[in-house]
């Protein structure tokens, strides 16, 4: 549906290079202080109504700026705006830093600056999405994401052990500084890749214009439709397992830091496994099934994690459910980059983001409290067999449209 800029048909250029070290520095960063700030509020609270906090400050501002920042992604120069939102939520992190260091800190600063880096966050990830096609390949965007989640597994799989030793021996101030400096890192690298900026008709229409043409090209296509019904059923019942696992832990298994490290690292060197999978096949004949495949795994995953008798038998089942991350991720990635118009990709890219952005702290609102009443486990369970169900039913009815087949990888023409 779209043409890519790239001239070159290596596999790996420059551009490309330097655009993978920019954005895994970034996530690199900003997941040690993800992960340093849910481990101080559980620690310091055990308490579900406080992470319901912490997820509605980290989701609901990014859901809020993706209504706006898709059309922004494009309408303007992607590049500028990856740079332009890094660099805001590096600020953001120097003035937590700053205040902390004053000892001025508090969860409710942490979760004040969680808003404004939700905002650069929500700004970043549709513009970062889109630019991809304009540097790579067609034929190459499942190796090159597949290298990127191996990339971003690896990072991932450090980045608890790094936040975990940062926050035991060194404190909060030092991860915040940390980010700082690789999101700062991340500008300058980024800066150096030539990305031209493709010719796009302004509509001359106010922003909310082009939001209502984005919906309708997006629920209007048989295929997409499908994928963001699928994908607000699946992040609801995904939450328990991304959010509440801490807590879990810290309630049934103990609260050392260790415990919450391994946690983190299983799920991310599963993920890493997945992502050198994705890399080495290069390819998805029937992304549509891919996807529902991927949801089905994840739910029977969790639920088995509800069912772990003891913290090893949690931590494998934890690992095989992270290898499917990426295999979901690419697929669905991939896909709307090969289905969707170049000049619609940000206004698409944001309403994914809207949708998981939006099912996750809604779900968060109902389970953050349940699990101050009832086990952690239990809901594990349940949202793990209705996840399944999810990926069963998602799966069956593209099956049963056809849609598998229209999703299939076009050839490649030779030039």
């Amino acid at each position: 549906m779209h043409q890519t800029l790239q001239g070159s048909d290596r596999l790996l250029s420059k551009r490309v290079i330097l655009f993978l070290i920019s954005q895994n520095l970034s996530l690199f960063g900003s997941s040690v202080v993800g992960y340093a700030i849910i481990w101080y509020i559980t620690l310091e609270t055990s308490s579900g109504i406080f992470l319901m906090l912490a997820t509605l400050t980290q989701m609901v501002p990014h859901l809020i700026i993706s209504l706006y920042s898709g059309v922004w992604a494009d309408r303007y120069n992607r590049k500028t705006l990856i740079m332009l939102s890094d660099s805001f939520i590096a600020f953001a992190t120097l003035i937590l830093a700053l205040l902390f260091s004053a000892g001025s800190g508090s969860i409710y600063a942490l979760l004040s600056v969680s808003v404004v880096r939700s905002i650069g966050g929500g700004i970043q990830s549709p513009a970062v999405n889109a630019i991809i096609p304009q540097l790579v390949e067609e034929k190459h965007l499942v190796r090159i994401q597949g290298i990127n989640q191996s990339l971003n597994s690896a990072l991932m799989l450090l980045s608890p052990a790094v936040g975990g030793l940062m926050l035991g021996l060194f404190g909060l101030v030092s991860t915040f500084f940390l980010d700082v400096i690789t999101a700062t890192l991340a500008v300058v690298i980024f800066s150096f890749i030539k990305v031209e900026t493709p010719k796009r008709e302004l509509s001359g229409q106010s922003v909310l214009y082009d939001i209502k043409v984005g919906l309708s090209y997006s629920f209007s296509h048989p295929i997409l439709r499908a994928l963001l019904i699928c994908y607000g059923f699946a992040f609801f019942l995904i939450t328990p397992a991304a959010i509440l696992t801490p807590l879990m832990v810290e309630r049934t298994f103990g609260g050392e830091v260790w415990r919450l490290t391994a946690n983190e690292m299983v799920w991310t060197g599963g993920a890493l496994l997945g992502g050198i999978l994705v890399s080495l096949k290069g390819t998805f004949s029937n992304k549509v099934q891919v996807i529902a495949r991927s949801i089905l795994a994840f739910g029977i995953c969790f639920a088995l994690l509800g069912a772990a008798p003891n913290f090893l038998v949690y931590l494998i089942i934890m690992g095989l459910g992270g290898l499917f991350v990426p295999i979901f991720n690419t697929a669905e990635i991939v896909m709307i980059q090969e289905l969707c118009d170049e000049e619609k990709l940000g206004r698409v890219f944001s309403i994914v983001q809207i949708i998981s952005g939006a099912s996750i702290p809604l779900a968060i609102l109902i389970f953050g409290p349940l699990a101050d009443r009832v086990s952690v486990e239990s809901l594990l369970v349940v949202s793990g067999i209705l996840l399944a169900l999810v990926g069963l039913v998602y799966g069956r009815y593209s099956s049963r449209t056809k849609m598998g087949e229209q999703a299939e990888v076009p050839p490649v023409s030779q030039a």
